[in-house]
């Protein structure tokens, strides 16, 4: 009876391992596939980078490089086409992504911690009116502000980009819910038993808990900012105050309509598109040693 027993065990086991096969070989063609329809794009743009204007519309290659790499030279006309305007957009892409990304981080994180761990008159209300904000799209409520804007002669301004981008009510939603489950009451009571006050409590115990969220957040606020679109063109006419989405929308219009340049300009327009994934390629590898390391310490806690 053992030795029957002991036989048939690694059979329904190699029957297991049989049945599991194919689900693991379609779940891994499946995300090969998607892998390769969300890279195809930069991959081909990183290729069109690469060509000068004639070779980019030959229509050769268009995913392989053919012809001489023009990387140096492209990048030589990007930074010096126009007064080497396209520095001056990266420029205020750069200020209003950290201005805006860090300034909503901070105000997300207090909030949200506001509403987790605090009982105020109205809370319930507000935060549904947060809530009920996050349903509205972006887009509707550019007019709004800037009839806002313009009243307070703010239009044109650095600050008609920046201080809408410090309003985001997914990231104080997102901080709500995080804060209510990784901070235990207990932990800040136990903390204010021992004599530390609000502002030491949040400081030195509830904050070092959020390094995953805050990661999180600004990562997200960052993105957002650096590729808004829409409010920035609404709001600013000065093109020096352009960021790189609309400065790029700009040379767009103008290679549409075959003055600056036509077909040069289109290669100065793909060259730019490359320029500006970079910054956002490096702040995540920068920041993701961080999140990473703030969800393995709160595994372990």
């Amino acid at each position: 009876m053992t030795a029957v027993s002991t036989s048939a065990r690694p059979a329904v086991g190699t029957r297991r391992t049989r049945a599991r096969k194919p689900r693991n070989l379609v779940a891994h063609l499946f995300l090969g596939a998607m892998i390769i329809y969300f890279l195809i794009p930069l991959w081909w743009l990183i290729i069109a980078s690469s060509k000068d204007a004639p070779s980019l519309f030959s229509g050769s290659g268009a995913l392989w490089f053919s012809g001489p790499v023009n990387y140096i030279a492209n990048l030589q006309d990007l930074f010096t086409y126009n007064g080497g305007i396209y520095l001056r957009w990266l420029g205020n892409s750069v200020l209003y992504a950290l201005a805006g990304g860090i300034g909503a981080t901070v105000i997300a994180v207090l909030a949200g911690y506001g509403f987790a761990k605090f009982n105020f008159p109205g809370r319930n209300l507000m935060f549904a009116a947060v809530l009920g904000s996050v349903m509205v799209p972006l887009t509707a409520l550019v007019i709004p502000t800037f009839i806002m804007f313009s009243d307070l002669h703010l239009t044109d301004t650095i600050w008609a980009v920046i201080l809408p981008s410090l309003l985001s009510p997914f990231a104080v939603y997102l901080m709500r819910v995080y804060i209510g489950d990784a901070v235990p009451t207990e932990l800040l009571d136990a903390a204010r038993v021992d004599g530390a006050g609000e502002y030491r409590t949040f400081w030195s115990v509830a904050l070092p808990l959020l390094r995953p969220v805050i990661v999180t957040v600004l990562l997200l606020s960052i993105v957002a900012t650096w590729n808004n679109y829409f409010l920035p063109l609404a709001m600013l006419s000065d093109s020096s105050l352009f960021p790189i989405p609309v400065g790029i929308g700009l040379w767009e219009g103008l290679a549409a309509n075959n003055n600056g340049g036509g077909h040069s300009l289109w290669s100065l327009i793909i060259i730019g598109s490359l320029v500006s994934v970079v910054p956002l390629i490096i702040a995540f590898l920068a920041l993701q040693k961080y999140w990473q390391g703030g969800l393995s310490i709160g595994s372990l806690k």
